[in-house]
């Protein structure tokens, strides 16, 4: 979804910018002090109650595709999510199935939230 008057090119460059961040900040919050499992689970959180926000009060093509498809799109990642819970599922089957719950429950409810608030 680009803007018809802002280029295929500018595009490229928000997703990119917002990207790169949004994946730094990922990979930050799952190192120390939180972990791996504990550090995605609040990205996927803090990502999907951005991206709520977005919807709720952004217009501007350019900041939905710097901050929306960039910055939280690298935040919020299935991929990690998957493979976390995967590895985890091969030693507690449980526990996975508890923290892909968790993940779900609260990103679903942080994005509707924040919609909810701001909307």
């Amino acid at each position: 979804m680009t803007d018809p008057g802002m280029g295929w090119g500018w595009a490229v460059v928000a997703v990119a910018l917002g990207g790169a961040v949004g994946a730094l900040v990922r990979h930050l919050l799952a190192t120390a002090p939180w972990g791996p499992l504990r550090g995605v689970l609040v990205a996927n959180t803090a990502g999907a109650a951005a991206l709520g926000a977005l919807v709720a009060r952004v217009d501007d093509p350019v900041l939905l595709l710097l901050l929306g498809t960039g910055l939280a799109g690298a935040l919020t990642t299935w991929s990690t999510l998957a493979v976390q819970t995967a590895d985890l599922a091969r030693v507690a089957t449980l526990r996975a199935t508890a923290y892909l719950g968790v993940t779900l429950v609260l990103g679903l409810g942080a994005a509707l939230s924040v919609l909810r608030l701001l909307g």
